[in-house]
This record gives C-alpha cells, sequence and structure tokens, in this order.
C-alpha cells in the first residue's frame, strides 16, 4: 500500500521561500516543522505497517500532526501578511 507523505511544502508550494526563511530564522518555527514532520513520518511508517500501533493512537498522532500543521499554518500567514502602512487606520 502507497502511503503519501504530507510535507509542508505540498502544501504550502507558492510559499516555499517564506519556509525556508521561517526555518533558517525563527527557532519556535524551525522546532514545530521538526516536530510536524517527525509526525508525519511516524504516521506513514505505521500506516506502511513498519510499526505497529492502534487505531486510536494512530488517530491522536494524525490529530497531533493536523494540530501542529494549522499552528504552522497560522505562523506562515502572520509571517507573510502584508504589514499596513498606518494611513487605513488598521
Amino acid at each position: 500500500m502507497h502511503v503519501e507523505h504530507h510535507p509542508l511544502i505540498n502544501d504550502f508550494p507558492e510559499l516555499r521561500a517564506e519556509l525556508q526563511a521561517l526555518r533558517a530564522n525563527d527557532q519556535h518555527f524551525a522546532r514545530l516543522a521538526g516536530e510536524y514532520e517527525a509526525l508525519d513520518k511516524q504516521i506513514c511508517r505505521i500506516e506502511d505497517g513498519v510499526e505497529l500501533l492502534d487505531d486510536a493512537a494512530l488517530t491522536e498522532l494524525k490529530t497531533e500532526r493536523v494540530q501542529r500543521k494549522d499552528e504552522l499554518a497560522g505562523l506562515l500567514r502572520k509571517a507573510t501578511k502584508p504589514t499596513c502602512c498606518g494611513s487605513c487606520g488598521g
């Protein structure tokens, strides 16, 4: 059975440069990205049958992976949000 990985670059291809910059310059982002990738690899190993884990625990890992991705997406949005010049009052 082919199991597809979920690397961040596949979900945010238009933000490749921003992903690389945040990994290099933001320790918090880099740590979260590393945790996300480790979870993704572990989930793929389990789904491939290389590692064994019960369904409830696998579901928990997948939920954690989604939470990490959501947090990373928020940090990416914040980093790529245009800065306001102040003239709009925002």
